[in-house]
């Protein structure tokens, strides 16, 4: 890894590791880890448009998520070029729970609301690069520098999301919305799962 990039800021910020149990079976499901790589980066340029469109009197808002959503759309598109290469057909896969089970305690009315969507954006953010460290030791060479290539621009990710909330709210609110998130995040993690996604907890089975 890079001796530029450096994670200590992902790791601090997120509440547990990736348990070796999902790293073991992760490696082994390559393909169908790379199809839902390719969804996660165009949800994540969908998100960031859609608060594009909601919050368009955010100017800082606006330059940040027109940048990630750029980004985002980059690394699909080198995701979908890596596929192709391999072989891998881009096939329908289910969602993880990830995504759905922080959502579900984002407050409904602004700006709690568009707080609490900036917070879950951070973790997610930061659960990808921190993915991304985890897998690249053990997958092929390609495949490494690729996911090494892409923690610098996730890391800086997670730092605008969670930058922008504290820009909103006060110092307690983020911390105690944090902590809410982040507790959940980490059961969500360490906790087993009925399939293998970039997000998903510990598998007790492979498969799609």
């Amino acid at each position: 890894m890079p001796a530029a990039v450096d994670l200590t800021p992902v790791y601090d910020f997120l509440p547990c590791r990736t348990p070796e149990s999902w790293l073991s079976v992760a490696v082994k499901s390559l393909p169908l880890l790379m199809i839902d790589h390719a969804n996660c980066e165009k949800k994540a340029a969908a998100t960031a448009m859609s608060l594009m469109h909601r919050y368009t009197d955010n100017t800082a808002l606006l330059n940040k998520m027109s940048r990630l959503a750029r980004e985002e759309l980059r690394h699909f598109e080198q995701v979908l070029k890596l596929m192709t290469k391999r072989g891998i057909s881009y096939e329908s896969v289910t969602a993880s729970r990830y995504a759905q089970g922080l959502r579900e305690k984002v407050r409904k009315k602004d700006p709690h609301k568009l707080v609490d969507t900036l917070i879950v954006g951070a973790l997610i953010e930061a659960r990808s690069c921190e993915r991304f460290a985890a897998l690249a030791p053990h997958v092929d060479a390609e495949l490494s520098d690729f996911y090494v290539s892409l923690l610098k621009s996730e890391s800086r990710h997670f730092m605008d999301y969670i930058t922008l909330a504290k820009s909103l709210a006060s110092a307690d609110e983020v911390a105690d919305r944090l902590s809410l998130f982040s507790s959940i995040e980490q059961e969500l993690i360490e906790t087993p799962d009925v399939e293998v996604r970039f997000h998903s907890g510990i598998p007790q089975r492979k498969g799609p």
